[in-house]
């Protein structure tokens, strides 16, 4: 029974890791279907995350910041819903043009 209870607890423990640093992304319309609320910044020095949007799902990588968007939620390992409000938000993220200047700011 321990046995089964740890393998369990490593279990729900790899998908929550899983679920929090992939980079294919769902928009969701509802706070409450979301893995992370987003606020969007203008500022660089005020992100989590500096975000690259790509075309190519094959350059969606965990913990990269190089973010691919779907359609298809369940396509997605991330859904994210944005939030007007910076206090509202989990996640900060900056967009970027630059391919290379994506990734984690602050864990």
């Amino acid at each position: 029974m321990k046995k089964l209870i740890v393998f369990f607890a490593f279990f729900i423990f790899f998908l929550c890791v899983k679920t929090s640093f992939t980079q294919i992304v769902y928009v969701t319309d509802w706070k409450s279907d979301a893995d992370k609320v987003v606020y969007v910044t203008n500022w660089k020095s005020d992100a989590d995350m500096v975000v690259y949007v790509t075309e190519w799902k094959s350059d969606a990588k965990p913990d990269s910041g190089i973010w691919y968007f779907t359609e298809w939620k369940s396509d997605a390992d991330w859904q994210v819903y944005f939030t007007s409000w910076k206090s509202d938000a989990d996640l900060i993220i900056y967009f970027t043009e630059w391919k290379s200047d994506a990734g984690w700011k602050n864990n």
